[in-house]
């Protein structure tokens, strides 16, 4: 089955346009406060537990649609609904069609999605900075038991990060999307290797 982004503009819109009317399960209290709730769909980019990938993309979507949502009748609207087994779902409602014509928003949200189905990452900077700073926030984690026998400076993640991505690449590698977790080994040896002042017992 094609996905959106592997479609035409005009099937994509067609098979987008009142696409919650066929989610199962589901209520949308907007369709009420619409003259055109046929002419809308709702499109999901994260969730509570998504990976830095899907957060990354997200925000790139979000941002270039956001000019729709400044109008006095905006053709998008940041929705954040509630899920049982995901707590909750973000996205947006995307009219597709104003007055029988494909929305410039659908067209700017069709384009990013085509550009998906080529390559899975909109913004490579944004996904870096992602993939980096979680790691920082893993190696810190990962050294809670290892850090109270050092005195560590200010910053020091950012010189472990530095050290592991020389020596020791694979323990900075992003693992299921979370980042990379080193180990406690890795963290030794990087604190030994930076002349990390050990602390009297």
């Amino acid at each position: 089955m094609l996905t959106i982004g592997e479609m035409t503009l005009e099937v994509a819109a067609t098979q987008a346009a009142g696409n919650w009317r066929r989610f199962s399960c589901f209520c949308w209290g907007r369709n009420h406060d619409l003259d055109d709730p046929g002419d809308w769909a709702i499109i999901y980019t994260h969730n509570r537990d998504s990976g830095l990938l899907d957060l990354s993309n997200a925000q790139a979507v979000a941002k270039a649609i956001w000019p729709f949502t400044e109008d006095d009748d905006p053709d998008v609207v940041m929705e954040s609904h509630g899920h049982w087994a995901v707590g909750h779902v973000d996205g947006f409602s995307i009219r597709v069609y104003r007055d029988g014509e494909i929305t410039d928003a659908f067209r700017t949200y069709h384009d990013l999605v085509e550009r998906l189905a080529e390559y899975p990452i909109l913004d490579e900077e944004d996904y870096g900075r992602r993939e980096y700073e979680a790691t920082l926030e893993n190696i810190a984690d990962s050294a809670w038991r290892l850090k109270g026998g050092y005195d560590l400076p200010e910053g020091w993640e950012g010189d472990v990060h530095s050290w592991l991505s020389e020596h020791r690449q694979r323990a900075v590698e992003n693992l299921a999307d979370q980042g990379g977790y080193p180990e406690e080994d890795d963290l030794h040896n990087a604190f030994e290797a930076l002349d990390c002042e050990r602390l009297e017992d």
